[in-house]
């Protein structure tokens, strides 16, 4: 016969489905009630996060307990944890889940980079901080989860395919940074036409299906806009960290206001505003001209209560016979130096 003791003691290993963690731990078992007669039992069960999927498959698995240890009928009621035992697991349990992401790796800090709409060299971006992190000496890596519009690969000069090794595949690297795009799997640059939840899919394995090996830092080059891809990645990755990009155009920094907002409202911390195409500066004169305006990262980064990482001007890399990477700053070039300087900044923010 089933007693309030028996069923603490059946449901005690059940795990929270977003703490990770056993509702002994979290106190989660609130009440149980018992009619012997009926051998109904009635429990009130605290988790983290009420009405999702997640509690309905938990709601399964408790029901399942109950009747194969003598239940007949079961009845469930779910509340929410109070805040202060949320916060006190919360960090913990996110970590646990990206590092289950990573093949067991928790050391690896995940950075995206967004912005409100394309043109704005947000990738341009993603490879030259990339690369400017790894000349700091950091094992770094890129996932170019702009799915619609990839272009990593060929902003780096990359011209081989990853490999397959086992189940897992490895990543392309190139200027010491370890590389995945879907660019690697579409033959002639062809159009990629699929829905959401197929997209998910294919960013899931970018992590669990690729041997990233120990990195410090994993960058995300995230799609334009606040959509399927963002969404899954702010779901995925919750101690994510952002950088968003924009230009001086003030209609340029109202639309990545919206990116930004959509990482607050995830609680992603915005690690600042990178102002891209600033302005440009004559050769002959030494003049800056401000092509797109002037203010755009100053304004956005005080709407979104964060600091302007740094102010990037119109500008070639050095064109060299032997290296082909379109997009990739030297270190000894102006911008190089600039993206030196930013990533700095971020380490500084990441490490703090």
């Amino acid at each position: 016969m089933l007693t309030k003791e028996r069923v603490v003691e059946l449901l005690s290993s059940v795990k929270d489905p977003f703490l990770h963690i056993t509702l002994e731990e979290t106190g989660g078992i609130k009440s149980v009630t018992i009619k012997e007669d009926k051998k109904h039992v009635s429990v009130k069960i605290g988790i983290s996060k009420t009405n999702t999927a997640e509690q309905m498959e938990l709601q399964q698995e408790i029901v399942g307990i109950l009747k194969r240890d003598g239940a007949n009928t079961v009845g469930l009621r779910f509340e929410a944890l109070p805040d202060e035992v949320i916060q006190k697991y919360q960090p913990a349990a996110e970590k646990a889940k990206e590092a289950t992401l990573m093949g067991g790796n928790s050391n690896t800090k995940f950075i995206a980079v967004a912005s409100g709409k394309g043109g704005v060299g947000k990738s341009t971006v993603t490879v030259n901080l990339a690369v400017s992190l790894m000349r700091l000496g950091k094992k770094v890596g890129i996932i170019d989860a702009d799915i619609y519009g990839f272009s990593v690969p060929d902003m780096m000069g990359v011209e081989k395919r990853p490999v397959v090794r086992g189940e897992k595949i490895i990543p392309v690297e190139r200027f010491g940074v370890k590389v995945i795009s879907m660019g690697f799997f579409v033959e002639d640059n062809s159009p990629i036409i699929w829905r959401g939840p197929m997209l998910g899919k294919m960013i899931n394995s970018f992590f669990s299906e690729v041997e990233w090996g120990e990195l410090d830092y994993l960058l995300l080059d995230l799609p334009p806009g606040t959509g399927d891809i963002a969404m899954d990645v702010h779901e995925l990755l919750p101690t994510c960290k952002e950088v968003i990009v924009t230009t001086p155009h003030p209609t340029a920094a109202f639309v990545a206001a919206r990116a930004g907002q959509m990482a607050l409202k995830t609680d992603h911390e915005i690690l600042g505003v990178v102002e891209n195409m600033a302005y440009f500066e004559s050769k002959t004169t030494g003049e800056k001209e401000y092509v797109f305006g002037k203010g755009g990262g100053k304004k956005l980064a005080d709407v979104l209560k964060t600091k302007v990482l740094g102010q990037l001007p119109l500008q070639q890399p050095y064109e060299e016979e032997d290296v082909f990477a379109p997009s990739v700053y030297q270190e000894d070039h102006p911008i190089g130096k600039e993206y030196h300087k930013i990533a700095a900044k971020v380490i500084a923010k990441m490490e703090e």
